[in-house]
């Protein structure tokens, strides 16, 4: 196994946001996090990143102690990709992505020979960004800018890569060069969570999928195992059928009135 996640809670001003959560995942995999908006999610990430100090968790990766880390080795190997990142600062797109070098620079990089410009200029064509070097940030669309910070962890170099909500708020063609990008990292080895609320995306994208409700694991699996109607009517509180997507035979979720 390559992340092993032990009985991770988190209470907040007396309200249990997690409650147990467990699971592994193994490298070479798409692996989904869902469950309704205060599920638990996207705090679960900071909890595996150790951003949570009042947090109990136990987490593993790669058979060491993730939290004894020093937070500079923590970053080296993990990276997250938050969910919506703005800034008002006149900072270009190969600056955005050079910050995912930080990590990896002594207190006097700039004195000495390094590789990060090659890193960052690696990680920029593998989004498909490379013209838009030069680019202000804040002029990108939400599709860019989400590439772009798709592009600032990849500069870390990490084994582990953690993504919050990545293809929310983007249109049809820009979630699919998003999870473009994800299967072939995946398919190179990296150790992905990718928290969503599209089921259908999450279906039709993803090779395991983990339940949150209330904090709590519900189900676990491969999507067919785990989005179904009792799935969807219990923890969403909607009525749907579900139908074998015609292209791949995934479970595809058909909504009605």
């Amino acid at each position: 196994m390559s992340l092993a996640v032990e009985s991770a809670s988190l209470a907040i001003d007396g309200k249990q946001i997690l409650d147990g959560v467990s699971f592994t995942l193994q490298p070479g995999r798409l692996n989904a996090l869902i469950g309704p908006n205060g599920a638990g999610k996207s705090t679960l990430l900071r909890v595996i990143l150790g951003f949570e100090p009042a947090a109990k968790a136990h987490v593993t990766f790669e058979d060491q102690d993730l939290h004894a880390l020093p937070r500079k080795i923590r970053a080296q190997c993990a990276a997250l990709v938050e969910q919506a990142v703005t800034t008002d600062q006149p900072i270009d797109v190969h600056d955005a992505v050079m910050l995912g070098r930080l990590p990896h620079q002594g207190l006097w990089s700039a004195d000495t020979e390094t590789d990060d410009e090659a890193v960052v200029a690696e990680a920029l064509a593998r989004v498909g960004m490379t013209d838009f070097a030069t680019r202000r940030f804040s002029t990108l669309s939400g599709g860019e800018q989400q590439r772009v910070q798709i592009a600032r962890a990849l500069a870390q170099k990490p084994r582990l890569l953690l993504l919050d909500e990545p293809t929310n708020h983007l249109d049809l063609s820009a979630q699919v060069a998003v999870m473009e990008i994800l299967r072939a990292l995946a398919e190179e080895g990296l150790t992905i969570l990718v928290t969503m609320h599209d089921l259908n995306l999450t279906a039709a994208w993803f090779d395991h999928v983990i339940a949150l409700d209330k904090g709590r694991v519900v189900r676990e699996g491969e999507p067919d195992a785990v989005i179904d109607a009792a799935f969807l009517a219990r923890v969403y509180g909607v009525t749907a059928t579900i139908v074998p997507n015609p292209a791949s035979g995934r479970p595809m979720i058909a909504y009605g009135p």
